[in-house]
């Protein structure tokens, strides 16, 4: 029998077991990641999410559209973001740099600067959902801590850029 004729049997059971375990993944096909779907959908087998993996969302609060940035720092610094690098490196060196305020905090009354921004994603392994403001003493601080996370010009005496 030529090699042709038994695999023309097995053809189509191979290309089904090859199709269905490619699509991996829970009900409807979904991926990892929060794909199309927006959620946080488990990784189909085999597929792990990296553990520092950030949308970073800044609004400079002039007006100007809003800025999206994704950075992946895992082994390899990845991403969309102006600074990559710097912002990896600097996010390396603390101890846990998308910690909420304490809701008892007192913080000077100043303001500076209608910027807004949000971290999302993981980091060490961690979900992280943190909104920004400069909207006083301790939420200006929060901001500066994140250096070259956060790189736009901020206060309110910077000149639009």
């Amino acid at each position: 029998m030529p090699h042709t004729a038994r695999w023309s049997a097995a053809g189509p059971a191979l290309a089904a077991a090859v199709v269905l375990s490619a699509c991996g993944g829970g009900a409807g096909g979904a991926s990892s990641g929060g794909g199309p779907t927006g959620g946080d959908v488990p990784p189909a087998a085999g597929i792990s999410r990296p553990e520092n993996d950030l949308r970073i969302d800044v609004d400079r609060g002039d007006g100007s559209p809003p800025e999206s940035w994704t950075l992946l720092c895992a082994g390899v610094v990845e991403g969309t973001h102006p600074q990559a690098q710097a912002a990896c490196d600097h996010l390396a060196g603390m101890a846990d740099p998308f910690a909420a305020l304490p809701g008892d905090v007192m913080c000077t009354e100043q303001f500076g600067g209608n910027q807004t921004a949000s971290v999302t994603g993981r980091w060490h392994g961690e979900a992280v959902d943190l909104e920004l403001s400069r909207s006083d003493g301790c939420r200006i601080s929060q901001w500066n801590s994140l250096g070259p996370v956060l790189p736009i010009p901020v206060g309110v005496d910077d000149p639009p850029s």
